[in-house]
């Protein structure tokens, strides 16, 4: 649970972020304000058109222009409610798009390490519920906060010169529902902290069972992992009863505290009315207004929950922004001749993950214009650690990374980005179709050139066979696709791209041996323009490299063409022999 101190940072974290919305807020607070003097106005001329008819027996005629003014008035507070919802909306707009822009940089900052020890789920929900949660703090308790205080001073000032009584009650009483408000508040903000931090943890797991759905159902888990979900959703639904629970009682308390309040001006007014120390007009706007008077109180009671619920929220939108990033991204766009392949170099690199397990120790290597490179090497190697380095998406614990002589830690990761294309080992395929998988929102790539990237991995033939070919929607994740396919699909990503160094991480570890010999041979075309980096476990798949490095417990133990390494009866010979598979 996160203290009162504790949450004191997430609240200055929200008020400081009030700049990106104080124009909408301004303009919402301006025309709410405009919407309560109307208020006033209407009520006064209620009180003199109710005085013209009962008293003064006024006909029709006489009260045409009262009547017209009446509705005008409507007409304008009704036109005023609207311009309120949309400025609100638009600052609510405005804070989602500029929280939503910063935690997806901040994600991106953080890097792959980082990014895989998260739970994703938690992760979807901060940013999806999490940033929506902080819409109605920014659009209604801001805004809301402001009418609290103007409108009742705009009423106050109008009843208290015409009685000072009523006037006295409205400022003895008034204070009382803030008061209260902020009392029982307490409490709930420390219980909508507590919901947010259950539905975090069921987001999380939900999501997690989903993807793992399968592999649940084989081991014959599904009726283990429903117990435990529901076991969560249900604590999940006690904890939000506790929050809706405590705001029916505060809803409830502010209310009776403004009957009550009323009641007394509208009994004391009833008696004077019957002395004749009070005229009936007078007496008629003040109980009009007396219920005004409390309703932005009352609104502010309202929204007070959307505060608590925002803070609750931005516990963990706070928490991710303030994490810092893994290192300083450097910001140089030059350098790099545009179409061809750098010169790569890794001079002494060494990697170590988080938690201290050394990955790679002082790794030379250079990578020449156009080389195809081999990576082999037994399990646990640092074979995919030296491709996440490679494209840069791991930064060397130590040591360096050059790219035509060039430091590549001061470049831009976008602008180097744009030179590098990568196959993974687990392709990640986004919910679309074909095309949109293949380009990765680039327009400008022509029909031949996806139709011949799918041929030179293979692709082709399935891709053909699809109901809409190109424009088939695949799913999330490809889940129309077999492995193999979804591999493939990946690896004419890569060939698409306009990218002059590849990496390609396993490619062949999801294909048959047919597609893989003919998946070797194209990616020996694909290494006559461009650098190509193979890191694969199938020996069979790298004896055309031009090189082969060998890694063995992170380090280069041996390097050089099949021929070589076969001759010197080495490590990469030893492997061989044995047909390992790694």
């Amino acid at each position: 649970m996160m203290s009162h101190s504790a949450a004191t940072p997430t609240l200055a974290w929200l008020k400081s972020n009030r700049a990106h919305v104080r124009r909408p807020v301004a303009i919402t607070v301006g025309l709410g304000l405009a919407g309560g003097l109307l208020l006033i106005v209407q009520a006064s001329v209620l009180a003199h058109l109710a005085n013209a008819v009962i008293f003064d027996r006024a006909a029709l005629p006489a009260l045409v222009w009262l009547l017209a003014g009446l509705a005008a008035i409507v007409l304008v507070r009704a036109g005023l409610v609207y311009l309120v919802q949309q400025t609100a909306f638009a600052a609510g707009r405005a804070i989602k798009t500029e929280i939503r822009a910063r935690l997806v940089a901040r994600l991106a900052g953080r890097g792959i390490v980082w990014q895989r020890s998260q739970a994703t789920g938690d992760l979807v929900n901060t940013l999806s519920d999490g940033v929506e949660a902080l819409e109605a703090y920014y659009a209604r308790y801001l805004p809301q906060s402001a009418l609290a205080a103007l409108v009742p001073l705009a009423i106050l000032a109008v009843i208290a010169p015409i009685d000072w009584i009523s006037g006295l009650i409205l400022v003895v009483t008034a204070p009382l529902i803030p008061v209260f408000m902020i009392f029982i508040g307490r409490g709930a903000e420390k219980l909508n902290q507590r919901q947010w931090r259950r539905m975090g943890v069921l987001s999380g797991h939900f999501l997690d069972a989903l993807q793992g759905l399968t592999t649940l159902k084989l081991f014959n888990l599904g009726a283990r992992e429903a117990r435990l979900i529901a076991k969560l959703s249900d604590e999940y639904r006690l904890a939000t009863m506790r929050v809706l629970r405590l705001a029916f009682v505060s809803s409830l308390v502010l209310e009776f505290l403004a009957t009550v309040s009323i009641a007394m001006v509208a009994v004391l007014i009833g008696f004077r009315l019957l002395w004749g120390d009070i005229g009936f007009t007078s007496g008629f706007l003040v109980l009009l207004l007396a219920p005004e008077f409390y309703l932005p109180l009352r609104n502010m009671g309202t929204v007070y929950h959307a505060r608590m619920e925002a803070i609750g929220a931005a516990e963990g939108i706070v928490a991710l922004l303030d994490a810092p990033a893994d290192a300083n991204p450097g910001s140089r766009c030059d350098g790099l001749v545009a179409g061809r392949a750098p010169a790569v170099a890794l001079d002494a690199v060494s990697y170590a993950y988080p938690d201290g397990t050394q990955a790679l120790t002082a790794v030379d290597l250079s990578i020449a214009p156009g080389e195809t490179v081999a990576i082999v090497g037994a399990s646990a190697a640092g074979k995919s650690t030296l491709a996440l380095v490679l494209m840069g998406l791991l930064a060397p614990t130590t040591g360096r990374v050059t790219l035509d002589g060039i430091d590549r830690a001061t470049l831009a990761p976008a602008y180097w980005r744009r030179w590098c294309a990568w196959v993974p080992q687990q392709p990640r395929l986004f919910h679309g179709n074909v095309r949109d998988n293949l380009t990765l929102g680039a327009i400008e790539v022509p029909d031949d050139a996806l139709w011949q990237a799918l041929e030179r991995a293979q692709a082709r033939a399935f891709v053909a066979a699809l109901p809409d070919g190109l424009d088939t929607a695949i799913g999330e994740r490809g889940l129309r696709l077999s492995g193999g396919e979804a591999q493939r699909l990946a690896i004419a990503r890569a060939l698409a791209a306009a990218a002059p160094f590849v990496v390609v991480d396993e490619a062949s570890a999801h294909l048959d041996a047919p597609n893989e010999q003919a998946l070797t041979v194209a990616l020996g075309e694909l290494g006559a323009d461009r650098s190509l980096v193979v890191i694969a476990h199938r020996l069979a798949t790298v004896r055309e490299a031009d090189r082969i490095v060998v890694l063995d417990a992170g380090r280069v133990v041996e390097t050089g063409c099949h021929a070589e390494l076969v001759a010197a009866g080495g490590r990469y010979a030893a492997m061989l022999a044995e047909g390992r598979h790694e």
